[in-house]
């Protein structure tokens, strides 16, 4: 029987309080399986807090609606419709300006989004189900090699319109069409991680470059200084973009379940 050992880590842009983080992580397992999520709002969307908030706490059927989609094309399209209605439905009562309003009428919000689940941990074949819009990735190491990543993005992908959760009706179809789906075997010992992309684009340079060597260092993170001093670093020789940065990490293991979340 397998567990998952779920850690997240996240950093706020340099010079910005940890109140502006526009990126949420989130995470519920039990004896059978989890449902992880990782979203990545847009700077320049209209109040992208709220954006990635709500569909962190409505994936997980911690919010009032309990909807918690499965990891398909129909049942993520009928998602997407419910937390459109409900981002019109929870608008401000009053704008402070026409200006505002118009942003949030015609412009709305937009974040990336990376879900999974683990199925089937108290059976004989447990395995992992993800979807995905946009440049949040998910990377499956074994034995501190590198499996597969989801989706298959390269360095140079990264920042390019990405795809995403937009909070406008008309962008529907173009969701349903580009959500990307996918699935692979799991065993103990194996680790998920799940990026945004500032650091997913890292992550992949990385693997290409220092293989076992650098997914070994992730494998082992334990503290958040750690962490916050990996980014801090990166960030100041240029490797990784100065933006918010989340990674949540899971271990498949197969003692008792370890829930451990890592913030400042």
């Amino acid at each position: 029987m397998s567990q998952p050992v779920i850690v997240v880590f996240y950093q706020v842009k340099a010079g910005n309080a940890e109140s502006e983080w526009e990126d949420c992580a989130g995470h519920d397992s039990d004896a059978r399986g989890a449902r992880c999520i990782v979203v990545d709002g847009a700077t320049e969307a209209y109040d992208s807090v709220r954006w990635v908030g709500q569909l962190v706490e409505s994936f997980l059927g911690i919010d009032e609606l309990g909807a918690t989609p499965r990891l398909t094309r129909k049942a993520m399209d009928d998602w997407f419709r419910i937390m459109q209605d409900r981002w019109v439905a929870n608008a401000p009562a009053t704008f402070s300006s026409i200006f505002e309003e118009r942003k949030f009428r015609e412009d709305g919000s937009f974040a990336t989004l990376l879900a999974c689940e683990l199925n089937d941990l108290d059976g004989p074949q447990p395995r992992w189900i993800g979807a995905a819009l946009g440049d949040t990735v998910l990377f499956h190491v074994r034995e501190c090699a590198l499996v597969t990543h989801f989706p298959d993005l390269g360095s140079d992908d990264f920042g390019l319109n990405p795809d995403g959760v937009f909070t406008q009706p008309s962008a529907r179809e173009r969701m349903r069409s580009r959500l990307l789906l996918a699935n692979g075997d799991l065993a103990v010992g194996d680790h998920l991680f799940m990026a945004t992309d500032a650091i997913a684009e890292w992550m992949v340079r990385r693997s290409l470059s220092d293989g076992p060597r650098f997914w070994r260092v992730l494998c082992e993170l334990d503290s958040f200084d750690e962490f916050q001093r990996i980014v801090a670093d990166r960030r100041r020789s240029g490797e990784m973009k100065n933006d918010d940065v989340t990674l949540m990490r899971v271990e498949i293991t197969a003692s008792d379940p370890d829930i451990l979340v890592v913030g400042q």
